[in-house]
């Protein structure tokens, strides 16, 4: 088994301060130190002098989308359905990477921003303070956009399907696929309340209930509670999975916006244990411009 990368901040360091449409910014210094941290489990990021990562072997930090060759056709189930997660007996994650959302044509997305969410958006990207390097979960398309991957585990007897994420805040995410509606009175979370259902080999998610203390992309894009996502996630082949989100939040946009990525296989990963606190080395991407290294100063939530 390759256990992915472990230095879990400085991953993190392109995606603090990325441009308005989701461009990332070179790797800083504090992230390369970040990287270079000894005494953690698997290889860890360092810098290629080109504004790239790589890991401790010297592959890219993205290796799991560089691989080429005939395409395989997906899995299927018994009953002939496309399945998210590897074939029994196999393993695997999905890598999403150090990457954001973009056009179909890979373009950058023109945001509609109400003002005062472009002007939370450019203070983000200016102070890189994203609650994903605190150790908090991400719901929406920052859940997969990270070096090490998330794993799909459908449970057919339970008509759920879970995402497992490997780094970050090491949780997991629920999708109802029975049918059920979001219900009336929901506590805002950082997941959301997920239902889903399939539209042939697509698997459409439907999801509200959000709190508004993460981040759901790595543009540092403003929501509010009033966020409405819908994700279709379509295998295309045995190692790709098409990523495309419609975001509707009245709150901060006026008008729905969608994006897509792609997430890529790599075969053999499995999960393993991940405590988030104990592989963060840059206190200064963990704590943001807005408190000092030595908490002398409070938290801004």
């Amino acid at each position: 088994m390759r256990h992915r990368v472990l230095g879990f901040v400085a991953a993190l360091v392109i995606a603090a301060a990325v441009s308005a449409f989701g461009q990332a910014a070179p790797v800083g210094q504090a992230g390369a130190a970040a990287g270079q941290q000894r005494g953690q489990r698997g290889p860890t990021f360092t810098t290629n002098g080109n504004g790239g990562i790589v890991d401790a072997d010297g592959q890219d930090g993205q290796r799991a989308q560089r691989r080429t060759g005939p395409a395989r056709p997906a899995p299927r189930g018994p009953n002939g359905r496309v399945i998210l997660g590897p074939p029994p007996g196999q393993a695997g994650l999905w890598i999403g990477g150090i990457t954001n959302l973009t056009n179909p044509d890979n373009t950058p997305i023109k945001v509609p921003y109400q003002p005062w969410a472009q002007a939370v958006a450019q203070d983000r990207r200016q102070n890189q303070f994203e609650p994903h390097t605190r150790c908090k979960p991400s719901g929406g398309p920052r859940q997969f956009l990270t070096p090490y991957g998330v794993e799909f585990v459908e449970l057919q007897e339970l008509q759920r399907i879970f995402i497992l994420d490997v780094g970050g805040p090491h949780s997991y995410r629920i999708i109802y696929m029975d049918g059920r509606e979001h219900p009336k009175n929901l506590t805002p979370s950082y997941y959301g309340h997920n239902v889903g259902h399939w539209e042939g080999d697509t698997l459409v998610v439907d999801s509200v209930g959000y709190n508004e203390r993460f981040w759901f992309d790595r543009g540092a894009h403003p929501h509010t509670e009033q966020l409405h996502l819908v994700e279709r996630f379509t295998r295309v082949d045995f190692d790709n999975i098409k990523y495309e989100v419609t975001i509707d939040d009245p709150g901060a946009y006026t008008a729905p916006w969608s994006g897509q990525f792609n997430l890529r296989l790599d075969p053999g990963d499995e999960l393993f244990e991940y405590v988030c606190q104990d592989n963060n080395f840059a206190p200064q991407l963990m704590l943001g411009v807005y408190e000092s290294i030595d908490r002398s100063s409070p938290i801004i939530p």
